[in-house]
């Protein structure tokens, strides 16, 4: 029996715990929850207690992190706090003899990372980040022609992500709207995707360019279009009944117990105006990425579309591969975790240099992010079987994808291209 704590009971962290009560109890328990509100570890005790019928397990604030290990000897410890405090409760629990399994994006930049990179070393505990998009069967299959040589060598990609209205507005309500907690998006949500170029071309990267932009969320975007009414957060204001962009905290059973009923303990509001005051994340991002293999990337992402998901396009020396995923919307801790990027339709098609072009059957996969969910939590808490795709994240997959990011981050304020070694753990 494995022995799990876990640290930051927000809107992700009900993806870990009740895989642990349900499914896979038989091998895991959890044993403490630790958080700086005690209104969200107890929701998340109640959902323990009446879904799973389990015993409250031990909570602890923040400042107890050091007792709860000590006390309550886990053998690993989950993270799921806000980013920027992930390298603390990792470097200590690594310290303290636990191994970690933490949630994307390992930290939000070089010098955290750096912290995480010297703790593994200083103590040789395990680290695991849980990159679920690559266990998704569309993006496996990718992987998979690509490692068989379907088009040959990878000479270019091309990659865009699109964030919806309902998704995308979400990352401006919350905390991770000050890039300070998050690393803007170019770290906090992109860091899946350039994993996934790194998974899928089995490389790293080298050099970044990037430029991006806050141009539609702010206030300031808001009155250049001509609104007129604003707001500070939704919950009481009469202006936000009117916007399609407000959250109804109260009206959704899940967010009011996590975030509106909670919110008098440590101040945080789930539901400020994505058209306010201190937004310092972009919404709007173009990325150039030579990789190791010599490989180039172009890459965009933006955060206001009609629809979400994903266009990528794979050239080669004997061919192209031309991908299509649409996902269905969704806002984070406000229904089943299977919901968070399900699939609503998804394609691939392979175009040789010398034969006709034809589609590749693609395996359904059942549960969040398009059937990765079910598969990823099963690796990390189940029996696994043998995966020659490889598709366990290490702390190195951690790091080299935030690298990207971080690097981009720093192209976007210097306008210089950035060299991956210049920040790179040593």
């Amino acid at each position: 029996m494995i022995r799990y704590a876990q640290v930051g009971i927000g809107g992700r962290a009900r993806f870990f715990y009740e895989a642990i009560a349900g499914e896979f109890k038989e091998t895991s328990k959890l044993v403490g929850f630790c958080d700086i509100n005690q209104t969200r570890m107890d929701y998340a005790n109640r959902i323990l207690t009446e879904k799973y019928g389990l015993d409250p397990i031990p909570t602890y604030h923040i400042t107890e992190f050091e007792t709860m290990i000590q006390r309550e000897k886990p053998d690993v410890v989950i993270v799921t706090s806000i980013d920027r405090t992930h390298h603390t409760y990792i470097v200590k629990a690594m310290e303290l003899g636990c191994d970690v399994i933490t949630e994307k994006p390992l930290t939000v930049d070089e010098v955290k990372a750096q912290a995480i990179w010297d703790a593994i070393k200083r103590t040789g505990r395990k680290l695991r980040v849980t990159f679920n998009y690559r266990y998704a069967p569309h993006n496996t299959k990718i992987r998979e022609l690509i490692m068989n040589g379907t088009i040959g060598e990878v000479y270019s990609v091309h990659f865009e992500w699109l964030l919806n209205i309902q998704h995308g507005a979400d990352y401006f309500r919350r905390w991770h709207r000050d890039k300070r907690n998050s690393g803007g998006l170019m770290v906090h949500k992109a860091t899946h995707h350039f994993d996934l170029v790194n998974f899928w071309l089995g490389t790293w990267p080298k050099t970044v360019f990037a430029m991006g932009d806050l141009m539609f969320y702010g206030r300031e975007n808001a009155e250049r279009r001509g609104i007129t009414q604003f707001y500070y957060r939704a919950h009481g204001s009469e202006y936000a009944k009117d916007d399609p962009f407000a959250i109804d905290l109260a009206g959704n059973e899940r967010l009011k117990a996590l975030y509106l009923d909670a919110e008098h303990e440590d101040g945080y509001l789930r539901d400020q105006s994505v058209f306010g005051d201190g937004i310092s994340i972009e919404d709007t991002m173009g990325v150039l990425v030579r990789y190791q293999n010599n490989a180039i990337l172009t890459y965009s992402l933006n955060a206001y579309m009609p629809w979400e998901g994903f266009r990528v396009a794979f050239n080669g020396s004997k061919g192209r591969i031309q991908v299509t995923v649409v996902e269905k919307s969704y806002v984070n801790g406000s229904g089943k975790t299977s919901a968070e990027g399900a699939v609503a339709s998804k394609n691939i098609s392979v175009f040789p240099m010398f034969g006709e072009p034809y589609e590749v059957e693609i395996v359904e996969g059942v549960g969040g992010h398009g059937g990765g969910d079910p598969i990823m939590l099963n690796d990390i808490f189940g029996t696994p079987a043998p995966d020659p795709f490889n598709r366990a994240a290490s702390h190195v997959d951690g790091v080299m994808s935030i690298l990207t990011g971080i690097a981009a981050n720093k192209s976007m304020a210097t306008g210089m291209p950035i060299s991956i070694e210049s920040i790179m753990p040593k």
